[in-house]
């Protein structure tokens, strides 16, 4: 295990970004200016726009404060990001990212499943006969007598709260809702069962497809698209039920808008991005709210991906890429993406050097071209993502392509998808090389080149995932615990249970 660094010198953060977006950070450096931390900040967080600082001030009973001088900083303190962006920019990739939230529809938008299930606040008749009942319980542990009405009150609340998360909830996610019914509430606990939820977990499964039904019935698409799976009858066209967890399968259209209102602000953009200055705030507002056309277009019609870059050039752009992401899961994907894989990467370089056999072997060249480099971020990031496949197994050279700069009419038409590395005329291209010294990378689908002069791999690898949720995509085939992996893992989207060899390697990596 890799030593840990010494508590007098880091520091422990609590940091807003936004209202749902609250994280701890350990810096490993205790900052000894504002600068200093705004800098560290910026790289833990991922932030790519200018922002200040706040602090909740404890001699003003912890309002929030300016912070000017890094002295007035308590222990452990908790800060605020003000951003100071006031119009997006080419350069405000994230910041677009965090203001979809406020600039798209409410019923369009959806954030992702709570590590922490909150359980609503009940109309007000039932929160009263919940708090008696409560009492009563602390009082001689009597447990509530559940009325039809207010078991209907709580189930009906409960279903609204689970959808604003997930159409399809797993059993993890019914579990997490139960328990924390009855840890908030415990009156409401069942005696006999084996862990005093059972019943409200079969309650929640059951209200829950009875809430999509009445959605059905209303015109909701996201969820009548896939009516018919159950009760035997014929799903329309075959369509699946969100394959990787997708928070937004199919929203249906924003009030006020129409196909035909929002085609036109699709015509608009594609006129845009002809463009050799683009009004990016004009591309972003009309993305925002032609997403749910562009959901049916994808999931119904199933494009190839060339028609898609003719329709939709502005979805192939980095920062688009990006809050595409954040409006189908609810994720900020860049931040989120390196924040975990930085965590894990001086672990899996441990793993790499126990690593015994021929995958021993061919991790080791990896490593070795990093010896040298080590205070290079994205030189550990991209020994991770290159050494990732060939610990589950899989071998990833049909995935990651090289060409030399001097090629101008390489062929990629036989890759399905892929990341480009273009390097130099006098590179070297041995087995397993990084390629540290490229002169840029690129992201291949069905044969095309969709997006290009990336700075590295990693982004490569970062955007290239944003797409296939973008786009509906399958993983690509060689590597689909890979792929599988960041889901699960590095991004923890989708349910608790892994393949073996993904928990294998995910215990292995917490040690």
């Amino acid at each position: 295990m890799t030593e840990r660094p010494s508590m007098e010198t880091t520091t422990v953060l609590r940091v807003i970004i936004c209202d749902n977006d609250i994280r701890k950070i350990v810096l490993p450096v205790k900052p000894q200016t504002v600068d200093s931390l705004l800098e560290q900040l910026e790289e833990k967080l991922g932030l790519q726009y200018k922002f200040a600082l706040q602090f909740e001030d404890p001699d003003f009973n912890n309002s929030l404060v300016n912070l000017t001088n890094i002295a007035d900083l308590p222990d452990k303190p908790t800060l605020k990001i003000v951003s100071l962006v006031t119009s997006p920019t080419p350069s405000t990739a994230d910041t677009e990212v965090l203001s979809v939230a406020s600039d798209h529809p409410r019923h369009c938008l959806r954030t992702a499943w709570p590590e922490t299930f909150e359980i609503p606040t009940f109309p007000v008749d039932v929160e009263y006969r919940l708090r008696q009942g409560n009492l009563q319980y602390m009082r001689d542990q009597t447990y509530l007598q559940l009325s039809g009405e207010l078991k209907h009150e709580i189930l009906e609340k409960l279903s609204e709260t689970i959808y604003s998360y997930k159409a399809y909830p797993d059993k993890e996610d019914f579990e997490a809702v139960a328990t924390a019914l009855i840890q908030k509430h415990p009156c409401l606990t069942q005696p006999g069962s084996s862990k005093g939820w059972n019943g409200w977990y079969d309650s929640l499964r059951w209200k829950m497809g009875n809430y999509r039904s009445k959605l059905r019935r209303a015109g909701c698409l996201e969820v009548s698209i896939n009516g018919g799976k159950r009760r035997g009858l014929q799903p329309q066209r075959n369509i699946k039920r969100p394959k990787r967890f997708e928070i937004n399968f199919l929203p249906n259209f924003p009030d006020g808008e129409d196909e035909a209102s929002m085609e036109s602000k699709r015509k608009e953009m594609v006129e845009e991005m002809k463009k050799r200055r683009l009004n990016v705030a004009l591309i972003a507002r009309n993305m925002n709210s032609t997403f749910a056309l562009r959901r049916k277009e994808l999931i119904e019609k199933e494009p190839a991906v060339k028609n898609t870059v003719e329709r939709w050039p502005a979805l192939f752009t980095q920062s688009q890429i990006m809050a595409e992401f954040n409006r189908i899961s609810g994720k900020n994907l860049q931040a989120e993406f390196f924040q975990e894989l930085d965590r894990f990467t001086p672990r899996f370089i441990d793993i790499f050097r126990a690593k015994g056999g021929d995958i021993g072997s061919k991790l080791k060249k990896i490593l070795q071209q990093i010896e040298n480099d080590k205070s290079n971020i994205n030189a550990g990031r991209t020994a991770v993502l290159h050494g990732l496949p060939l610990l589950l197994g899989e071998d990833p050279s049909d995935f990651y392509k090289t060409c030399f700069d001097c090629d101008d009419n390489e062929d990629m038409s036989d890759v399905e998808i892929g990341i480009l590395t273009v390097i130099p005329e006098d590179s070297a291209t041995v087995p397993y090389s990084l390629h540290l010294g490229a002169t840029t990378t690129a992201i291949i689908l069905e044969g095309t080149v969709v997006v290009d002069d990336l700075e590295n791999l990693p982004q490569a690898t970062c955007l290239l995932f944003g797409l296939i949720y973008a786009l509906n995509l399958e993983y690509p085939a060689a590597l689909k615990c890979t792929f599988d992996f960041i889901q699960r893992v590095i991004l923890s989207l989708g349910h608790k249970s892994l393949k073996p060899k993904i928990q294998s390697l995910k215990n292995r990596l917490m040690q």
